[in-house]
């Protein structure tokens, strides 16, 4: 496949030299944004050039626009941003130092086409690295939350490192397994997930820039692979590719999925198909990830309808949402979490972190489980809002703002649909403004100015009332619940 290779001494070489060269621009704790796919310093700057200068990585998607990078930046108040110029159209370089004016403690912008450049050029750190201490934050994430803006969890080494190694010890890897590693490296799933589990495990791991199901099956087949993670889209999308049949996938020996529900059929055929065994995780940024998993050992009904147990040195509870109070087994309530796992906070956002982390330490997640007699645990949906298409979490809050600023729109609704293939897909359901007309490609190209694409709704409708609360809240389960039934017809 003639692509680059390095050993874990290379690993550590290129991650210390990066360390030094960051010591010298940065402050121990300060904060520095990525904003990559999944390139190959991706995996040295992750938390080991980072943990090793004591400054704070902070992942940002590469598919954001202006709008999202400006917040990002600016809440997490950055100091440096290490970025591709361009990423699959996306002219990030130049949106950058379009936004570098509007974000004032960003100091420094750092190119990933120029990293040998960075590395050697200036003053070299040759003082001692830092030696951090495991409660030590080292990395932010951004999700979201009841406001609907992103909200930075405050992550440290402690939770990050042993979630990715207990995960692999779960699954059951040996040493040496080859990985290939299709997860996006800004969330967790690929960062931990994938780089952190590999080197707990001593992996051997094939990084992939960008899903691809076709170049991922040809991987799988050039390198042995043993070992894959995909969301179930992901792992859809590769069942249904032309080249399945005819790639030799026999080195496979364990497959993981999470990030949204998986489809009981899409666990059964995966087994079927490749021979291997089978897992689900289940956790959110806020849990490091991963807060329960199956084992390959489990029953197949057990695969299909559970997430499995709590992972080792996490508390996991079910509660009455109202009361607090803890529910019996089998019994519906809010799934919440304990343990070291659990973020320091949401990045100075004290409300926002009482709100979900409470005195006792507990996190609540605000999905909705049930727990059986035997400890497994079966997510029944979400107590919030926010929408899961392909793995990717998308917030309603933040799309309905930006409609509201459209002078057509005089009410907006943003709910997610069910979807075979996605899990779900975004829908908008708009009211005009008085005397207005909507206009659906309009509507559209206005949100792909400000937003990534996947946020962009896929189904478009026109509502000349919303069904409400006594309070006057929109229900948007209603408005779901129409459209699964055929009462919406989508704008034209």
């Amino acid at each position: 496949m003639n692509a680059p290779e390095w050993t874990y001494a290379d690993l550590l070489a290129d991650a210390e030299r990066a360390a030094r060269a960051l010591r010298v621009r940065f402050e121990p704790q300060e904060r520095v944004a990525l904003w990559a796919p999944n390139v190959p310093q991706w995996v040295g700057f992750l938390g080991f050039a980072c943990g090793m200068a004591g400054v704070i990585l902070v992942t940002i998607n590469p598919a954001y626009q202006a709008r999202e990078l400006q917040y990002v930046l600016n809440q997490s108040r950055a100091a440096g941003l290490v970025l591709l110029p361009e990423f699959r159209g996306n002219p990030m370089l130049g949106t950058a130092i379009d936004v570098h004016a509007e974000c004032p403690e960003l100091r420094e912008i750092i190119r990933l086409d120029e990293w040998e450049d960075f590395l050697t050029s200036g003053d070299v750190w040759d003082g001692e690295l830092v030696d951090p201490d495991p409660r030590d934050p080292c990395m932010i994430q951004y999700t979201s939350g009841t406001t609907g803006f992103p909200k930075g969890a405050l992550l440290h080494h402690r939770g990050l490192v042993n979630n990715g190694a207990h995960t692999g010890d779960r699954v059951g890897v040996a040493e040496g397994t080859v990985y290939v590693l299709t997860m996006p490296l800004f969330h967790t799933g690929g960062c931990v997930l994938g780089v952190l589990t590999a080197v707990s495990m001593k992996m051997t791991m094939v990084l992939v820039e960008a899903f691809d199901p076709g170049l991922v099956l040809e991987l799988i087949e050039a390198y042995d692979g043993a070992a894959m993670l995909g969301v179930p889209t992901m792992l859809l999308a590769m069942l249904e590719h032309p080249d399945f049949a005819t790639r030799d996938l026999s080195a496979i020996d364990a497959i993981c999925s999470g990030g949204s529900t998986v489809p009981a059929a899409l666990v059964e055929r995966l087994e079927r198909e490749l021979k291997a065994p089978f897992t689900i995780v289940f956790g959110q940024t806020e849990l490091s990830p991963v807060s329960s998993m199956t084992h390959t050992t489990d029953t197949i009904e057990d695969k299909a309808s559970t997430i499995g147990k709590a992972m080792p040195h996490v508390e996991v509870k079910i509660i009455d949402p109202e009361t607090g109070e803890t529910v019996p087994p089998d019994t519906v309530g809010e799934y919440c979490a304990r343990g070291y796992l659990v973020m320091h906070g949401y990045y100075e956002m004290p409300d926002a972190t009482a709100e979900t982390i409470d005195a006792d330490g507990w996190l609540h997640t605000g999905d909705l489980a049930s727990m059986d007699q035997r400890g497994y645990l079966t997510i029944e949906g979400r107590l919030k809002d926010m929408i899961i298409r392909g793995g990717e979490n998308i917030y309603p809050k933040e799309l309905e703002e930006l409609l509201f600023g459209h002078p057509t729109v005089g009410e907006v609704a943003v709910v997610g649909l069910p979807d075979d293939r996605w899990g779900e897909v975004v829908a908008a359901f708009v009211r005009p403004a008085a005397g207005q007309s909507v206009d659906r490609d309009e509507l559209f190209t206005y949100l792909r100015e400000h937003l990534a694409p996947h946020k962009t709704p896929r189904h478009w409708f026109e509502v000349d009332e919303y069904p409400l609360t006594g309070s006057g809240k929109i229900q948007k389960f209603v408005l779901r619940d129409q459209w699964v039934n055929g009462q919406w017809t989508e704008m034209a």
